[in-house]
């Protein structure tokens, strides 16, 4: 089995790296300011499952060709409006390719569809507190499992196959039926958390919680996000918000992924986790009035950092 993954960061460095210590799987990494590095030196991973240091297969700088034929490519990059994904990896994807994006928000599946019409697109969310702490080195927190469904296919046996594979390196894996509920699931969480934490001053998710008026304004938003999702034709279980809460008060006071992007001055997720949302929600002429205003003031705050 050869699998690429795109961008060497957290996600990617972590999950192509339990992946990797399968005999049956090649691990192959695109990457970008890391190539030296993942190049010369492999992948370092500290965790709570297992600390280990490997060496991908293969490691590419977008732009070099490859002799191997791809049965996945797993995409880990951020879902920034300047990373034109089909140029990112259209040198890669052959017609036997899986194409997973392994990425956070919603509505960011079908620019890749319209792009690789004769590949199945799948679609997955890490739910992980994880970061990358320098080029080829990656600390896992807490948490980790997987969610992953096709996008284009009812059925499908590539889903069921990654899943088994990450199931088999000790990585839960569950393949969702409803892959875009699951999305609209995890925006419960993302909606409030990363934007607030930066907002704040650069709160964790322990502080945020633990202070009434952000922890109200944290409810705020999973109310707006559960309110569009079933607009949207994607009903969550009534209890979602505060099994969210409940869940974020177990685990370790944990700084954002967008956090640690605006404190390092690199663009964040803005329009994938706010922009998207609220382009569905005029869609649907709905007001969402707490998600507006993080979306305005990060939107500032992107363009300065």
């Amino acid at each position: 089995m050869e699998i690429l993954i795109v961008g060497s960061g957290a996600i990617g460095g972590f999950y192509g790296g339990m992946l990797s210590l399968l005999p049956e799987v090649n691990i192959h990494f695109l990457c970008r300011s890391d190539y030296d590095v993942v190049a010369k030196e492999g992948i370092e991973i500290a965790s709570p499952w297992k600390n280990f240091h490997f060496y991908p297969t293969g490691v590419l700088k977008q732009g070099m060709r490859s002799p191997v034929v791809f049965d996945y490519v797993v995409v880990t990059l951020k879902v920034l409006p300047n990373i034109f994904l089909a140029k990112v990896i259209g040198d890669y994807v052959n017609k036997k390719t899986s194409i997973l994006l392994l990425q956070n928000g919603v509505g960011i599946e079908q620019g890749v569809v319209q792009a690789f019409p004769e590949n199945e697109i799948l679609s997955g969310l890490a739910f992980t507190c994880i970061h990358r702490t320098a080029p080829g080195k990656i600390k896992h927190l807490d948490y980790g499992h997987l969610s992953i469904g096709s996008f284009s296919k009812e059925q499908s046996k590539t889903a069921s196959q990654l899943s088994e594979l990450f199931n088999k390196a000790g990585v839960k894996c569950e393949v969702a039926k409803d892959i875009v509920s699951a999305r609209w699931k995890k925006l419960v969480w993302n909606a409030p958390f990363n934007p607030i934490s930066v907002l704040s001053g650069g709160r964790d998710t322990t502080a945020i919680l633990q202070n009434k008026k952000t922890l109200q304004l944290v409810q705020n938003v999973m109310q707006e996000v559960c309110h569009l999702a079933e607009l949207d034709g994607h009903r969550l279980a009534d209890d979602v918000a505060s099994k969210m809460i409940e869940m974020t008060l177990s685990m370790e006071p944990y700084k954002t992924s967008m956090l640690l992007d605006y404190e390092s001055h690199r663009e964040m997720e803005v329009e994938a986790i706010l922009g998207n949302p609220l382009k569905i929600a005029k869609q649907h002429n709905a007001k969402l009035p707490y998600m507006e205003t993080l979306y305005a003031l990060l939107s500032i705050m992107n363009h300065e950092s």
